[in-house]
């Protein structure tokens, strides 16, 4: 009886180590799996930033494009301004002479444009955002 208890013991035993020897292996290949899903991961994380770096670069090279056009706008309505002002002035002198001289001149009209510079559809308003702000 003592053969038979042996058997089933040293049965028992070998089941016990065939399934520590399993769990092992399956522990083993769950970190392998997870170690992947990390690198994965990772890598994602860095491609993201990368992608973010980029659009943050175009960002602020569309910022900096809007802002010189912006400025290139502002000094032609100042031009605009200025050479309305001395077309008005240059009538005015030849209304004078016109009426000193007794000669009639063709004095045309100044355009509606430069009298009130055209209306854009939506006033320009500045930009308040900043790539800055989409960083996390």
């Amino acid at each position: 009886m003592a053969s038979t208890q042996q058997q089933a013991s040293s049965g028992s035993d070998e089941r016990k180590r065939k399934r520590m020897i399993s769990n092992r292996e399956s522990a083993k290949r769950s970190r392998v799996r997870k170690q992947q899903r990390l690198d994965e991961l990772i890598s994602q994380v860095s491609q993201l930033q990368n992608e973010n770096n980029l659009i943050t670069q175009n960002i602020n090279n569309a910022t900096q494009m809007y802002l010189g056009a912006a400025s290139d706008n502002n000094v032609l309505r100042a031009q605009l301004s200025e050479l309305t002002d001395r077309l008005r002035s240059l009538n005015s002198v030849l209304q004078i002479a016109e009426e000193v001289s007794g000669l009639a001149l063709d004095i045309p009209e100044l355009p509606d444009t430069l009298l009130e510079p055209w209306q854009l559809p939506c006033p320009i308003q500045p930009i308040t955002a900043s790539s800055d702000m989409f960083h996390y």
